[in-house]
């Protein structure tokens, strides 16, 4: 079920989420599957803890991985990925379910320009069985974003979440 909080989003910007079983999209080749569309146009949200105590998020094309070095000299610290825990205490959001809606005015957010390739993307709509079909532009104007390149600079190899994972800045 859609949280309200994200409804109240989506209501605001006319758009509606695709919902599916229970945990059937919580990494994004699984959303890719069951949306039907490239693991790219998956716009996972990834939370990152940083040195100083700050938390900031990237929304990312799936199947890409964080180019740590290019993140932290916007950040300016170095940082990890957030635990699940901390991820949930953070946002109110499950791992593999964050929406990068309705976040804390204290995460700052970051969107990958490398989403803008595609006319939708499917960001999660707080929870692992959902995704909500939108424009790259709709996704930064929702977000408040930063728009910026933090992917390295070739697609990930195979599909494994397991890639897609950032862990000590450089």
């Amino acid at each position: 079920m859609i949280p309200d909080r994200v409804k109240a989003v989506l209501d605001a910007h006319g758009l509606k989420a695709l919902e599916f079983e229970p945990d059937s999209t919580p990494t994004s080749p699984l959303a890719a599957a069951k949306i039907g569309c490239a693991v790219e146009q998956i716009a996972k949200s990834l939370l990152f803890l940083g040195k100083d105590g700050s938390l900031f998020m990237v929304v990312a094309p799936g199947g890409r991985r964080i180019a740590q070095s290019k993140l932290k000299a916007v950040v300016g610290v170095k940082f990890r990925m957030t635990r699940p825990e901390e991820t949930l205490e953070a946002t109110g959001y499950p791992p593999g379910g964050v929406c990068p809606f309705d976040i804390p005015a204290r995460i700052r957010i970051f969107v990958d320009a490398g989403l803008g390739r595609h006319d939708t993307v499917y960001p999660a709509a707080g929870t692992t069985s959902s995704g909500v079909p939108m424009t790259f532009e709709q996704l930064v104007a929702i977000t408040g974003g930063t728009v910026g390149d933090f992917m390295e600079d070739s697609p990930t190899a195979g599909s494994g979440e397991g890639t897609t994972t950032a862990g000590e800045g450089a």
